[in-house]
C-alpha cells in the first residue's frame, strides 16, 4: 500500500497520541479532571459577530439541550485525534488582519487559511458531523502560554475536559496545557457563556502534582 503524506502525518498523530491521555484521565482525581464552572459570563465580540452572518446562524440559532459528555472509549479517541491533526494541517494560520483586514473575525476557514478560532469552529463542526454531541464541544477563551488572547476547543468527555488547539499536536487534558482558562460556552447552549475563573493551569499543576 502506498502511503501518502497526508496519511503519514495523520498516522504520526494518532501514535503520538494513542492510550496515554486516556489512561491519565482514568487515573486523575476526577476533581481535576474537569474545569470548574465559575458563574455566567458574556460571550466574545467575535461570536456575537459570527452568530449575526448567514455563515453562524446554523452554529446559534439551535435549540436548548441538556448537559451531555461524550462518551469516549479508543475508537472516539482515535476520531478526536484524527480530526485534530487533520484541521491543523489542512489551515494556513493567518491573523485577522492579514486575511481581512479587522482586528477580528470569526469564520470558518474556506479560504484554507485562519486563526485559532476558526481551527476551532471547523474542529467543532467536524466532529459534529462525526456524531459527537453539540454539548460537549465548547468553544474556549484562554491565555496562552506567552498570556495572549487565544481559543481553544474543550471536548468534555467521560474521562475529563480535553483540549484541540492549533498551537499544540497532542490532544491534552485540560490541567495539561498550561493555559490560563478565562470562560467558555456553556453546554446547554452556545450562546450561553460561562466564567471559568481564569484559573491558571501552570500554578495549578504544580499544586496539585
Amino acid at each position: 500500500m502506498v502511503m501518502t503524506i497526508k496519511t503519514v502525518l495523520i498516522a504520526g498523530a494518532l501514535l503520538a497520541g494513542v492510550m496515554t491521555p486516556l489512561a491519565t484521565a482514568t487515573a486523575q482525581d476526577s476533581r481535576h479532571a474537569y474545569a470548574q464552572i465559575n458563574g455566567d459570563s458574556t460571550p466574545p465580540i467575535g461570536w456575537v459577530q459570527f452568530c449575526s452572518t448567514q455563515e453562524g446562524r446554523g452554529d446559534c440559532e439551535v435549540p436548548v439541550l441538556r448537559s451531555a459528555d461524550a462518551p469516549l472509549d479508543e475508537r472516539r479517541w482515535r476520531e478526536l485525534l484524527a480530526i485534530n491533526a487533520t484541521v491543523n494541517r489542512d489551515v494556513e494560520p493567518v491573523t485577522d488582519i492579514d486575511q481581512w483586514g479587522v482586528a477580528e473575525r470569526w469564520s470558518y476557514p474556506t479560504t484554507g487559511r485562519g486563526d485559532c478560532e476558526d481551527y476551532v469552529l471547523e474542529k467543532r463542526r467536524q466532529l459534529i458531523s462525526a456524531g459527537w454531541n453539540r454539548q460537549s464541544l465548547l468553544i474556549t477563551v484562554v491565555r496562552d502560554k506567552k498570556g495572549d488572547g487565544h481559543a481553544v476547543l474543550t471536548v468534555k468527555t467521560d474521562r475529563g475536559d480535553f483540549v484541540l488547539d492549533n498551537q499544540e499536536a497532542k490532544v491534552k487534558l485540560w490541567t495539561e496545557t498550561g493555559y490560563r482558562f478565562i470562560k467558555r460556552q456553556a453546554q446547554e447552549h452556545p450562546n450561553r457563556w460561562v466564567s471559568l475563573g481564569n484559573v491558571d493551569m501552570k500554578i495549578f499543576t504544580a499544586n496539585v502534582r
